[in-house]
């Protein structure tokens, strides 16, 4: 395995981000202030988030407004669903497994004043969404670390940086596309810090079709990582 792509690497990152003396209580992403509760993944201690709103094309400034649905799956501080809703989505649902970051995330959507078209919910993937909702767009900037399918997490902060057997990454490739509205789209974030042979092997066994969107290289560290934005289709 390339020490890239180690989870034990992973989990010493998701500690040290955790558990550092000078985790702030608020931080500065494209030109906004945002709110972090312990126990969050933390913007600033890796560029995910930023490359995630530049895939979105939602950086600061919002060049394109956007409307209809979105939805977020592991919105962590919520700073991309909120970014949403500030470029023009009309209805935002964001989920989190972590209840820290469900309510990181409505503190976020009250900060910048969206509350009143924004929902934070906490549960696993989609477990929390009513059954009868459906998006124009569904994403989630994944754990794509692969832990071994053995591994208990210690943490409720190790979820955001690695999934053990590709258990909710499965999921995710399986269910995304049902929550669509007819012209819906499903995006997935992924990085070469994943096992995108393995994420491939899952979409196939679950009828998945992955269409790559975007890519860019990003230097993290000593790291070259590839980010990449992928589309869930049924094949």
């Amino acid at each position: 395995m390339p020490e890239i792509q180690s989870y034990m690497r992973s989990l010493r990152r998701s500690h040290e981000a955790r558990t550092r003396a000078d985790r702030p209580s608020s931080f500065t992403l494209r030109g906004r202030e945002w709110d972090l509760l312990d126990d969050v993944f933390a913007p600033i201690y890796s560029p995910s988030t930023g490359v995630a709103l530049d895939f979105l094309g939602w950086s600061e400034p919002v060049e394109v407004p956007r409307s209809g649905s979105f939805l977020e799956v592991g919105c962590g501080t919520g700073v991309i669903a909120v970014t949403a809703a500030l470029a023009g989505c009309d209805r935002v649902v964001a989920t989190d497994i972590n209840p820290q970051a469900a309510a990181n995330a409505r503190l976020n959507a009250d900060r910048h004043g969206v509350a009143e078209r924004f929902r934070a919910v906490q549960g696993d993937l989609f477990e929390a969404v009513p059954a009868e909702e459906r998006f124009d767009l569904v994403f989630w900037s994944s754990n794509y670390v692969l832990a071994p399918s053995g591994y208990r997490y210690r943490s409720m902060h190790e979820r955001a940086y690695v999934d053990t057997g590709y258990a909710a990454h499965r999921r995710f490739l399986d269910q995304a596309t049902g929550w669509l509205t007819p012209d819906g789209a499903a995006l997935l974030h992924f990085s070469s810090r994943g096992d995108l042979a393995e994420l491939r092997r899952a979409a196939e066994e679950t009828g998945r079709e992955l269409r790559e969107l975007h890519r860019v290289v990003v230097q993290e560290g000593q790291d070259e990582v590839d980010h990449m934005l992928l589309q869930v289709l049924a094949a």
